[in-house]
Order: C-alpha cells, then sequence, then structure tokens
C-alpha cells in the first residue's frame, strides 16, 4: 500500500483526521486560486465586462464540474467501503469501470456544452456587455470536459483509499501551471476572457498527465490492469447507487446558484461583477467546512465497511467542533473585512461595495455550513446518499431561489438582503440533517444500507 494512504478503523480519530483533511483543505485552496486567480488578472488587465464573463462562465461550469465530483463521490465511498470490509482487491475493477462510465459522460458534455454555449448564457441572463465574453469562456471549458473529469477521477480514487497527499500534488500542478498560462494569455497576449478558459483547460491537462505519470510509479493496495478499463455493470451500478444521488443534489444546488446569477446579472454589470467577486471569497471561506465533510466521508466510509458505526459518530461529532469552532474566527474576518478581501479581485469602488455587503451575508452562512456539511458527509459515508440529495433540494428551491427572488424584487435592492438566500438555505438544511440524525440514531438504523 501507498505510504501516503491511511486506515481509519483503528486508532484515535481527531489527530489522524485533521491529518487527512489538511491536505485536501490545502488542495481545495489551490483549486480555488484556479477562479481566484482568472478573475484577479483579468480585473487588472481587462475590463469590468470580462470580471463578469468569467463569473457567470466559471459558475456554469462548477456545476458541470460538480455533477462529476459527486459521480466521483460514488468511488470514493464505494472505495472506502471495499477497504473497510478488507476488500481493497477489488478496487482495480471498480477504478477500470468508473474510468469508463465517466470518459463516456466527458465526451457528451464536450458536445454539449459547445454546442448550446449561446442558450447557456442567455439563460443566465449575461450582461449584454459580457455575453460574448461569456459564451467564449463556457465554449473553451467545454471543450475540456474530458480533462475536467480525468483531473476530478483521479483525487476521488487517492480519496478512496485514504490518501489525501497525491490529490494535493496534482492540483498543485495545476495551480501553477493556470498562473503561468493567465499571466502568458491575459496579460502579455491580451485575450481577456478567452486567455483565462484556455489557461484552466491546459493547466487541468497538464496536471492530468503529470499526475498520470506519478502514479504508475506508486504502490496501490490492489492490482489495477488496463484490461479492468471496460463497462462492469455492476460496479457501475453501485457507483452510480452512491454517487448519482450526491451528483443530482450538487447540481440542483449549482443550477440553484446559475438561477440566483441570472438574477443577479438582471440587476446590472457593477452588481453581477460585485457578486462575482464575492463568489470568489466565499470559494475559500467554504474551504473549510467542505475539506472536513470530504474527509469524513472517507473516514466513516472506511468505518461503516468494518462495521464500526460508534467510531463513525465519534468522527461526525469531532470534525462539526472543529470546524465550526474555527468557522467562528473566519465569520469574523468576512463580516468585517470583506471590503478588503474583495479589493484582491477587483479595483471599481462600486463593484467591491456591492461585493462586501454580499459578503456579510457568507459570514453568517459559513457557520450554518460547517455544521451540515460535516453531516452530510457522514451521511454520504455510511452510504444515505439520497437523503443528502433531498436535502440539497429542499434548500435550493423551497429556500435559496424564492428568497433571491423576492429580495430582488425590493426597491432599492439591498446585495446584503440578496446575499441572505444562502445562510437561510442552510439554516433549515442543517436543521433537517441534525433531525434525520436523530432519527437515525433512534431507531438504529445506521446498519441498515
Amino acid at each position: 500500500m501507498s505510504k501516503n494512504s491511511a486506515v481509519f478503523t483503528e486508532g484515535p480519530i481527531a489527530g489522524p483526521l485533521i491529518r487527512f483533511a489538511l491536505p485536501m483543505l490545502a488542495a481545495m485552496f489551490l483549486q480555488s486560486m484556479y477562479g481566484a486567480v482568472d478573475l484577479m488578472v483579468v480585473g487588472r488587465f481587462a475590463g469590468t465586462a470580462d470580471v463578469s464573463a468569467v463569473s457567470t462562465g466559471s459558475q456554469l461550469m462548477m456545476s458541470v464540474t460538480s455533477l462529476f465530483t459527486g459521480l466521483a463521490m460514488g468511488m470514493t465511498v464505494l472505495l472506502g467501503q471495499k477497504i473497510g470490509e478488507g476488500k481493497a482487491e477489488e478496487g482495480g475493477a471498480i477504478i477500470g469501470a468508473g474510468t469508463a462510465m465517466f470518459a463516456a459522460i466527458g465526451l457528451v458534455f464536450s458536445v454539449i456544452l459547445f454546442i448550446f454555449a449561446e442558450k447557456l448564457a442567455s439563460l443566465m441572463n449575461a450582461p449584454a456587455e459580457a455575453y460574448i465574453r461569456s459564451v467564449q469562456y463556457i465554449r473553451i471549458c467545454g471543450s475540456g470536459s474530458l480533462v475536467i473529469i480525468a483531473y476530478n477521477t483521479l483525487g476521488a480514487v487517492f480519496r478512496g483509499i485514504g490518501d489525501s497527499r497525491t490529490p494535493l500534488f496534482s492540483v498543485a500542478v495545476a495551480c501553477v501551471c493556470n498562473i503561468i498560462g493567465d499571466l502568458l494569455f491575459i496579460a502579455v497576449f491580451h485575450m481577456g476572457t478567452a486567455g483565462a478558459a484556455a489557461a484552466t483547460v491546459l493547466a487541468q491537462l497538464f496536471s492530468v498527465i503529470v499526475s498520470f505519470l506519478k502514479i504508475r510509479k506508486m504502490p496501490l493496495p490492489f492490482v489495477f490492469k488496463t484490461a479492468d478499463i471496460r463497462f462492469n455493470i455492476r460496479h457501475i451500478r453501485r457507483i452510480l447507487f452512491l454517487g448519482l444521488p450526491i451528483a443530482l443534489q450538487d447540481v440542483l444546488v449549482s443550477i440553484s446558484f446559475l438561477v440566483i446569477l441570472s438574477i443577479v446579472n438582471s440587476l446590472g454589470v457593477i452588481i453581477s461583477a460585485g457578486v462575482g467577486v464575492a463568489e470568489k471569497v466565499c470559494g475559500f471561506v467554504m474551504l473549510l467546512p467542505a475539506s472536513f465533510s470530504q474527509a469524513c466521508s472517507a473516514f466513516v466510509a472506511q468505518n461503516k465497511g468494518a462495521g464500526k458505526y460508534d467510531r463513525a459518530v465519534r468522527c461526525l461529532r469531532d470534525a462539526v467542533s472543529i470546524s465550526f469552532g474555527i468557522s467562528v474566527l473566519i465569520f469574523c474576518v468576512v463580516f468585517f473585512f470583506g471590503y478588503q478581501l474583495s479589493s484582491v479581485f477587483a479595483e471599481d469602488p462600486e463593484v467591491l461595495y456591492a461585493s462586501s455587503e454580499y459578503l456579510k451575508a457568507y459570514a453568517i452562512d459559513v457557520m450554518l455550513v460547517s455544521i451540515f456539511f460535516i453531516f452530510t458527509g457522514f451521511f454520504t459515508g455510511i452510504g444515505k446518499t439520497r437523503f443528502v440529495m433531498c436535502q440539497g433540494i429542499v434548500g435550493a428551491f423551497l429556500v435559496r431561489i424564492p428568497v433571491s427572488y423576492i429580495m430582488s424584487k425590493r426597491v432599492p435592492v439591498s446585495v446584503f438582503l440578496l446575499g441572505m438566500a444562502t445562510p437561510s438555505s442552510s439554516f433549515v438544511q442543517a436543521v433537517l440533517c441534525v433531525i434525520y440524525f436523530l432519527i437515525l440514531r433512534k431507531n438504529k438504523e445506521f446498519e441498515n444500507n
């Protein structure tokens, strides 16, 4: 087994959980640097229309990526459960089946996004000044869907075997390449939005190639052969059973944010750019609970496979305590210093003010997601992914979108109240998660998956 892999079914919990989560946190930080660097360089070397276009296009691509990530989580959980069951030798066939399935999905999305880029930009109400640029971003990034899905699949495999350091290496390579590409295409060649998109795709392609070469030399807890890459229906069905509800939840939640973005875009280019800047800052703000959520999923999956349910619950408790404690500090920074944080990505005072007002709402949200993100990670690890999907849909479509729409109709529009749609949703989702956990605990259903 790789020296970076880990078995979580024995020993202390908090220490190994933190050590596993920290490389994931670092990887997510670097991943967030993709869009952040794009927006930062575009904000410095292009115009407000380019900032709006990158914001709109990247939000759509985040929705596509969330589909890939959710499906890949099915493979992460399945691998973790097999390791917990002592059946790690099945890993090669699971990865092979997942690879075949993801390759087909990536090719389909490459075609769809290229052909329907204009319609998608229209659906998101891309401001007139940024419409053509938004279409360019979607087409270029969409054409690289196969690369994006390969990039996320590699990370899913290693998280499943308890290795969070190799994905960190992959993301680090991609981030460095993206920074170089942004500076070259945007600052030197003045390609604007198109340059940002091209840099992102090429960076991920280079990362996949380098990571694959590195992985070939690494020892794994199972044998993986080229012959394993085939449409194994049994394994694909299990990956989809675990991953599809997560993917659907992530996609529907992303769609809700696209709807909100459409509402925001209808309010003008200043608010559109301001919210776009705020979303980039939020990408960093949400890293801590997101990393502990994924770490909790892998940790719990192994213990579920080993039948150690009490240990899985202790992992949930420790993860929530750590995540919430640090999120209180993050709240203070984001709520009171949002303008300064936003100034990293833009210079226009009106854009910065709009962004700082939106961030005040997200500062509240970070404390709430530090609870419900961890709970959804726990439910994912024990295989209760359909509940994860349902609570995500409730929060997105019964709370977040209606509140955003209502607040957008207030005169004058308050960007802070517009942003409060997100913590309102998170509050409802956190309550649902706690109630569902108590129901499972009372009925002793953790073992019935």
